[in-house]
């Protein structure tokens, strides 16, 4: 009987050292670190295309997220992008200088710069600018110009500043009302 109940424990053991070994292959496979946004420092590789610029790569649930520090840490912009589109996050200095495609700015100042960050689906283009702030031009991965991308121009036969319509909005999980009155319930996975 004891050799039995031991025989059980040894199989549990090396059950659990085997989801655990699964367990970290596929943590290793995905090296892009969940956390560390918003720090000067994170702990995570830095995959700036400029060695003017440190830029930091995270991703969760799905989404990206893109960092650009300047080279003494100071965390200058960050933006979010999934299935094709842009968002730019309240995070650094220069966050309201961040142009995407879904929020365009206008293109003033400096637009000569870096290109700090470039995959298949990102494009990303920093500006220094003569107040010492600098403006990011962000863009879908086979743009040619991120600051064209990513800006409101005038067309040529129009005097009329182009803007996008602004994206459709989503509503949390919400009531048979309607109306969402508990966000935890409301955001949580509830079975």
């Amino acid at each position: 009987m004891h050799h039995a109940s031991n025989r059980r424990f040894r199989w549990l053991a090396l059950g659990a050292l085997a989801m655990s070994l699964t367990s970290m292959g596929a943590m290793a496979a995905n090296s892009v670190p969940s956390s560390g946004l918003g720090q000067s420092w994170p702990n995570t590789t830095d995959v700036s295309a400029s060695p003017h610029w440190h830029v930091y790569v995270f991703q969760r649930n799905g989404v990206r997220y893109v960092q650009i520090n300047d080279l003494n840490g100071k965390v200058r912009a960050a933006f979010a992008t999934a299935s094709g589109s842009f968002l730019a996050l309240p995070v650094g200095s220069d966050a309201a200088r961040v142009a995407t495609p879904d929020e365009p700015l206008p293109a003033a100042g400096n637009t000569k710069g870096d290109i700090v960050y470039q995959d298949s689906t990102v494009k990303v283009l920093v500006a220094p600018q003569a107040d010492g702030s600098t403006a990011t031009y962000v863009a879908a991965g086979d743009c040619h110009d991120p600051v064209e991308c990513s800006s409101r121009f005038q067309g040529p036969s129009s005097n009329a500043v182009v803007t996008p319509q602004a994206p459709a909005t989503t509503k949390n999980a919400t009531t048979s009302s309607g109306d969402c009155h508990d966000p935890v319930e409301c955001s949580s996975r509830v079975n």
